[in-house]
């Protein structure tokens, strides 16, 4: 095995790849990529054996000798990132050593046989379409935050995708609030199809969106989900579990509805939110006529009180939430307004776009 490739084609499939590493690793094999050339194109795959990303380059001159093997990941990308900028790289293998050469600067690195590098599942996805990677991002920023960490509850430790026809949904909940985005696309689905996708793919898949208007192919099976483009294949397990009834939790009966501007409000949140209490976040919102008032109270005896200008009439109400929470939705809307949609102190609040939107946000009360 041996290629000459440039700094910064290496670089990119590189860091993409060796993110997907875990540092920690209980197998020695799993620190590592694995190299494989076949003509001019060279693959390189990590895994953590729940995510799994392959990422090819094409090579500008054919290589003298074909051939794979594993190498170590981070140390690999940190040669690769601390040599001069658009230098030539020339990579080969013997004695089962990895020879790194560039200008003055040689390495040489241990490897593992490519033979016991761990395979993803690679069958046939049963539900499979074509979206513009901008809008899988789009759905993504506007749900994860929503997700829960480490919860017992393992499957709310990850994104539900809801597949049918003409339309895919993500959502997300760590059962204090829920986030649902809904993309309107040309996908032919003979039945509905719900899949949990596991946190860490989630990042991961979001990272690998840089190219808005290009495609990428998606293919899910009863227990992994492939993305595919010309310039990397990502592979995840899915999380093994049943998603919450998200559509029992959105807020069917509001009776009041607040339509606001959606910088002030969240400029005033972020203001008050500086005296919450600083475990709970809670801030308490009493509506009536036209006002919104914050208020937010702490230990310390510290408050805080602002006063936003809203379009409400009705009956005057006060009710308490995570200020963190109301503050996640309102930096990932993108409308000037926002409507907020409540019935009474004990009941969740639903948060969308004034116009229409296609993304609604349901934050739990707090009791203060």
């Amino acid at each position: 095995m041996k290629f000459v490739i440039s700094r910064e084609a290496l670089l990119k499939p590189l860091n993409l790849v060796a993110g997907v590493v875990e540092r920690r690793q209980t197998l020695p094999i799993l620190s590592n990529v694995m190299l494989v050339l076949e003509g001019n194109c060279l693959s390189i795959t990590g895994t953590d054996l729940e995510v799994e990303l392959v990422g090819r380059v094409q090579l500008d001159q054919a290589p003298e000798a074909e051939g794979e093997i594993t190498v170590p990941a981070r140390k690999l990308a940190d040669i690769c990132k601390s040599l001069p900028e658009s230098s030539e790289i020339e990579f080969s293998l013997k004695d089962q050593k990895v020879t790194v050469k560039s200008g003055r600067s040689r390495f040489t690195l241990s490897t593992l046989s490519a033979s016991d590098f761990p395979n993803v599942e690679q069958g046939q996805g049963s539900q499979q379409f074509t979206i513009k990677q901008g809008d899988l991002k789009r759905l993504i920023d506007r749900t994860s935050f929503a997700m829960a960490q480490q919860d017992v509850r393992y499957y709310l430790n990850g994104m539900l995708w809801e597949v049918q026809s003409d339309q895919l949904r993500v959502v997300a909940t760590d059962g204090h609030r829920l986030a649902v985005c809904t993309l309107s696309a040309g996908i032919e689905a003979p039945e509905k199809m719900q899949v949990i996708l596991p946190r860490k793919g989630v990042i991961e898949l979001a990272r690998l969106m840089m190219d808005e208007n290009d495609d990428v192919e998606v293919a899910i099976g009863s227990n992994h989900i492939r993305a595919n483009t010309t310039e990397f294949t990502f592979t995840s397990k899915l999380v093994d579990g049943k998603f919450p009834d998200y559509e029992r939790v959105l807020p069917k009966s509001s009776t009041k509805s607040v339509f606001g501007s959606r910088e002030e409000l969240r400029q005033s949140f972020s203001r008050a939110a500086i005296l919450s209490n600083e475990k709970y976040r809670g801030v308490r919102l009493v509506l009536s006529d036209s006002l919104l008032k914050i208020l937010a109270n702490n230990p310390e005896q510290e408050e805080a009180e602002e006063s936003v200008s809203v379009d409400y009439q009705g009956e005057s109400l006060e009710i308490g939430f995570n200020v963190s929470y109301l503050l996640d939705v309102l930096g990932v809307l993108s409308s000037e307004n926002v409507k907020i949609s409540l019935s009474d102190a004990n009941s969740s609040a639903l948060l969308e776009e004034a116009e229409e939107g296609d993304s609604m946000y349901v934050v739990m009360p707090m009791r203060l």
